[in-house]
């Protein structure tokens, strides 16, 4: 399952709710949604990518939607759209080691979306963490499969 935002607060009286952290590519009209133990269609789509309101078929009421307010709103990864080559989901990254040639760097906490580009959080043993830019000359190669990233870290002035 991808976690395609939280549910926030109630938007207007008939069930429509802002979600918080949301994942545009995952909030389509007519998506099937996860919350809590309920499965429900998206069908109404609104606001913007990086603040969308939603409503859920069943959830016709301000009170359906407090009902599931800070709940994970999730997508089964089957349904997810195709990412394009070179694009990942999140969820891929996270838990991957990152290394520099031979040097262990750390592993990737998370990936954090940026206005201006997305970046991997690298926890470093005995170090601050790193923020990696998802840029060619930042990251040279990324293998899902073998959960390894590998950094350039004199371009991230870690060297």
């Amino acid at each position: 399952m991808l976690e395609a935002g939280r549910v926030a607060r109630p938007h207007g009286l008939d069930g429509s709710f802002h979600v918080s952290a949301p994942v545009p590519r995952l909030l389509t009209l007519g998506t099937s949604v996860r919350v809590g133990e309920r499965v429900a269609k998206i069908v109404r789509r609104a606001g913007t990518d990086s603040k969308p309101v939603i409503r859920l078929a069943g959830h016709e009421t301000r009170e359906a939607a407090e009902a599931v307010r800070g709940k994970a709103l999730l997508v089964d990864a089957g349904d997810a759209p195709q990412l394009e080559e070179g694009e990942y989901w999140a969820h891929e990254l996270a838990g991957c080691a990152v290394s520099d040639g031979g040097r262990a760097v750390g592993v990737v906490r998370r990936m954090v979306e940026l206005p201006s580009v997305e970046v991997l959080e690298v926890q470093r043993p005995g170090a601050e963490d790193l923020l990696v830019p998802m840029v060619s000359d930042a990251v040279r190669s990324i293998d899902v499969a073998a959960r390894r990233v590998e950094v350039d870290l004199r371009f991230l002035g870690a060297d």
